[in-house]
């Protein structure tokens, strides 16, 4: 049976900057299983001492962005004590950061999630592209930072949402094959109009997929190889024709694509992303 170990993710906020850190450090480990423990809001002795009685019973890496220099300073004695290994991830970069300044740390927990213009643009952006989701509102594009065109299933909506809480402005338009893409899209010169595609294998694969958790089993040209390479095809074709820069999706996930998006529309401003 293979070992498996614990890992403990503490943090005096909502321990999003924690578990991202976490979970791109765990991507460089395949076939290692391992069982995360996450306490989060962790802002009193009585909370800090009920997650290091659980560490206690299931010993195994700590890792932690605690803020408030008591409750750290009680939390690395109690991790010395029992002999786990332990590291904070706030402290090489705000150390950094104050000898940088010159300027004092203010120990305030949270304070990345505080109500202030960039959160508000980013809500702002998010409601702009639920909108503006799947072809709405196609004459009111014109506000958008970019357009994402693409057949089925080519992650458009997921990518969308992930664009708009970095606070970009992101609507989609779905291709259909056997149908003119609307007239709209040749219109817009402000927003940068990005195609996606997958290869037709892949597409087929998750269309099924979807139709499955569905119930529906009929094959249709929705799920047709080659009608989805056509499909595949002209939008491609589409794409070199208009000069849209275009994204293979197939083996990228959301936030590789967006990634990718970003550095597109940084390009085109002349700054870096």
């Amino acid at each position: 049976m293979s070992e498996q170990f614990h890992i403990h993710l503490i943090s005096d906020a909502t321990g999003e900057t924690l578990h991202a850190v976490a979970k791109a450090a765990l991507a460089q480990f395949e076939g290692v299983i391992v069982q995360e423990h996450s306490y989060t809001l962790v802002r009193s002795e009585r909370q800090l001492l009920r997650a290091v009685d659980y560490i206690r019973e299931h010993p195994g890496l700590v890792l932690f962005t605690v803020v408030n220099l008591e409750l750290r300073n009680e939390l690395v004695a109690q991790c010395t004590l029992i002999s786990v290994p332990f590291f904070d991830l706030m402290e090489g970069p705000v150390s950094l950061m104050q000898r940088f300044f010159g300027a004092p740390k203010t120990h305030r927990p949270g304070g990345q999630h505080e109500v202030d213009q960039r959160y508000l643009q980013r809500i702002e952006a998010l409601n702009f592209t639920i909108q503006h989701d799947d072809g709405q509102a196609l004459d009111d594009l014109g506000g958008a930072d970019t357009i994402l065109v693409g057949a089925s299933r080519t992650s458009k909506t997921p990518t969308c949402v992930y664009l708009a809480m970095r606070g970009v402005r992101a609507a989609n338009v779905p291709l259909v094959l056997g149908m003119p893409a609307p007239p709209q899209l040749l219109t817009y010169t402000k927003p940068l109009v990005i195609g996606l595609w997958a290869s037709p294998e892949r597409l087929v694969q998750i269309r099924r997929n979807r139709l499955a958790t569905i119930g529906e089993q009929l094959v249709t040209d929705y799920t047709d190889l080659e009608k989805v390479r056509a499909e595949v095809m002209t939008t491609r074709r589409l794409y070199e024709q208009q000069g849209w820069p275009s994204i293979d999706v197939t083996r990228r996930s959301v936030e590789e694509t967006a990634a990718t998006i970003l550095n597109y529309m940084a390009e085109r401003r002349g700054t870096p992303a």
